[in-house]
């Protein structure tokens, strides 16, 4: 029997077996390879990988990747469902131990963006307000964070978090990357080149602490975590998986413990610092970016963005520009972020 049958029975595939209800896991399962590699089972959608004891990790790191934290954002799910078959089909090994999580199983095999409410919104114990008691969104953050903290225990050094995702609407900057805001935190160069190997030229620094999955890590974990937004969503069978090749490749390479290649660019990335954060503040609150506009489009000093009866927000004194605009979301939740080109 192989791996595969081991673990997902007869499920085709990890992403096969994470949304079927007639499969989902309840019980954890563990499988050794053949080479020695440690593969726990331990929820639907969670993968702990361990290579033999007695082989190098030359990187001295572990890996978090994490995607379909949103259900439709179906590319990065197929991306990490596709490393997972190499790996268990025996394609190459592994070096470095690794926490690999589909994040959000009943959206992915609904198609729809979440159950009840935005997964990535319930981290850092915000899944505890009484408003999320009950909802399935609320449990599952509650499982990422504690199977995340059990790994971050086992595997201290040298820990990286990358939370993959595909965006509502088009962008200027087709890849980017949210760098999560821990004080007194500088970006390593080593982060900066890993995504430009992975083709992710822009990077967003944000501003203060925050409930998603990557700021968790970041701020509880100790992690180096990334938001690595990868393009627009599209349904499963529409998305041109060798547009995605860049990040599949070099996450291949981090498991593989493989050494960064000569032919990363000497560029920086295009760098965004964030000067704003809209929030929806209740009735009256009215926002003046219309519902087509592609992230990090431009808007000139003095442009009004929002206003409600008491207050508004208009542009400083240089260009700032829009992201993850988005007007249907409940009362004191985010509407947007503007932005300031720093580099």
């Amino acid at each position: 029997m192989s791996v595969k049958q081991q673990l997902f029975g007869a499920s085709l595939d990890w992403l096969s077996h994470t949304t079927s209800s007639t499969t989902r896991v309840t019980d954890e399962k563990i499988v050794v390879m053949s080479d020695g590699t440690g593969v726990q089972l331990q929820d639907a959608g969670l993968l702990y990988l361990t290579p033999p004891p007695d082989r190098p990790n030359p990187n001295g790191e572990a890996l978090i990747v994490s995607a379909g934290i949103h259900g439709n954002e179906t590319a990065p799910i197929e991306v990490l469902n596709g490393l997972v078959d190499e790996l268990l089909e025996g394609h190459w090994n592994l070096a470095c131990p690794a926490l690999l999580i589909l994040g959000n199983p009943l959206a992915i095999d609904l198609g729809d963006r979440f159950m009840d409410v935005n997964l990535n919104r319930l981290f850092s114990g915000a899944h505890q307000k009484p408003e999320y008691a009950n909802l399935p969104e609320a449990e599952r953050a509650r499982r990422l964070e504690d199977a995340c903290k059990a790994f971050a225990q086992r595997h201290p050094d040298g820990l990286s978090h990358y939370d993959l995702h595909t965006a509502i609407r088009p962008s200027l900057h087709e890849k980017f990357a949210l760098y999560p805001f821990v004080p007194g935190r500088q970006l390593p160069d080593a982060q900066t080149k890993f995504l430009l190997e992975a083709d992710v030229k822009t990077l967003l620094l944000q501003h203060r602490e925050g409930t998603t999955f990557a700021a968790f890590s970041s701020a509880e974990l100790g992690a180096e975590s990334f938001t690595v937004e990868l393009g627009k969503v599209r349904p499963f069978g529409q998305n041109d998986l060798q547009s995605f090749s860049g990040i599949r490749d070099a996450l291949r390479r981090r498991f593989k413990g493989e050494p960064p290649p000569d032919t990363v660019t000497p560029e920086q990335p295009a760098l965004f610092e964030v000067v704003h954060e809209i929030i929806n503040t209740g009735e009256d609150f009215r926002f003046h970016v219309p519902d087509d506009v592609a992230n990090f489009t431009d808007y000139q000093p003095g442009t009004v963005i929002w206003e409600d009866s008491t207050t508004h927000y208009a542009v400083g004194d240089t260009p700032e520009a829009i992201i993850f605009p988005n007007r249907q979301v409940p009362v004191g939740q985010r509407v947007g972020l503007m932005v300031r080109r720093v580099r």
